[in-house]
Formats: C-alpha cells, structure tokens, sequence
C-alpha cells in the first residue's frame, strides 16, 4: 500500500475506523472535521480539571499578558487534536491508547481559533501479546486558521486488525 491509498467505506470499520491491515508508514490522512475554540471550552476544561492558571480562565489577567487574551489549555488542544483523529483513524477499531510522547505546542492556540489536524503513520508492527492486533504509531499535527502549527504529538495505538 501506498501512502496515497485511498481506504474506501468498504474496508473501514463500520463506525469510520481503518483496521491495522490497512495503515502504511507514510501515509497522511487529512482529518475532515474542523473546529473553533471557544472561552466557554477553555474555562470549563480548566475547572473541570482543577487548573486555576490565569492565562486560562481570567480575560483580566491575560490582557496583561505578552499574549494580549486568554491561551487555550494545552490539555484542551492535546485531547481535540487526538479526538478529532479518531473518526478518520480509530473509531471502532482502537482497544488501547498505549502512549503519548514528543508532545509540543509550538505556538498558543487563543480562543476563537479555528483548528484542523492531519495524521501521518510512523510505524506499525504486529503486537506481541495479542495476535489479532497491531500497533500504530501517529505523529499527529494541529494547525489554526492560518496554518500555524498549535500542537503535535506522537500516538501509539493497539488496532484490531481485520476479521478479529
């Protein structure tokens, strides 16, 4: 399989996700779903989770700030660039997130931005432990509305591979 392969509706689970047999190293999938930021997003995140940071949840305190307004949590950005992966890449066919390493924000996200993601296959490999799986590895990417890179980070999943 080629990096440009196209994986029909027919080869997919049938919630979206692409089986183990199916991801190549290489391949680039273009995440369809797009989505704005909002501050509702940002403090509710940041309390839910116990994060009293100012630059997230005080408008005051961030206009004071070298950034000028509130930055979305970094946790926040994180969880929507892998959950807007998953219908592309894992829904139905993921049984375990293994990992997530190499994790950057190279530039903030702020509240009214607008995010799409892609996602590249590093590697894959059979699993050890369970012969129905394989493991693939993501290097997902999350950009603004003016292709500013916000943040990246690479993913280890355990896939059920076709037929399991």
């Amino acid at each position: 399989m080629t990096a440009t392969t196209l994986i029909t509706d027919d080869r997919r689970h049938p919630r979206g996700g692409i089986y183990f047999d199916d991801f190549a190293v290489g391949q680039l999938i273009r995440h369809r779903i797009t989505r704005s930021v909002t501050q509702m997003d940002n403090v509710l995140f940041s309390t839910l989770t116990m994060n009293p940071q100012p630059l997230h949840i005080d408008r005051q305190f961030s206009e004071a700030s070298e950034w000028g307004q509130p930055l979305m949590n970094s946790l926040f950005t994180l969880g929507l660039l892998i959950g807007i992966s998953v219908p592309d890449t894992t829904n139905g066919t993921l049984f375990a997130n293994l990992g997530m390493t190499d994790v950057k924000f190279p530039h903030p996200l702020f509240e009214n931005d607008t995010i799409h993601c892609e996602s590249t296959v590093t590697a894959t490999r059979e699993s050890k432990s369970r012969p129905s799986m394989g493991v693939v590895e993501f290097h997902h990417r999350a950009y603004n509305q003016n292709d500013k890179l916000v943040a990246e980070c690479t993913r280890q999943s355990l896939v059920l591979k076709r037929g399991a």
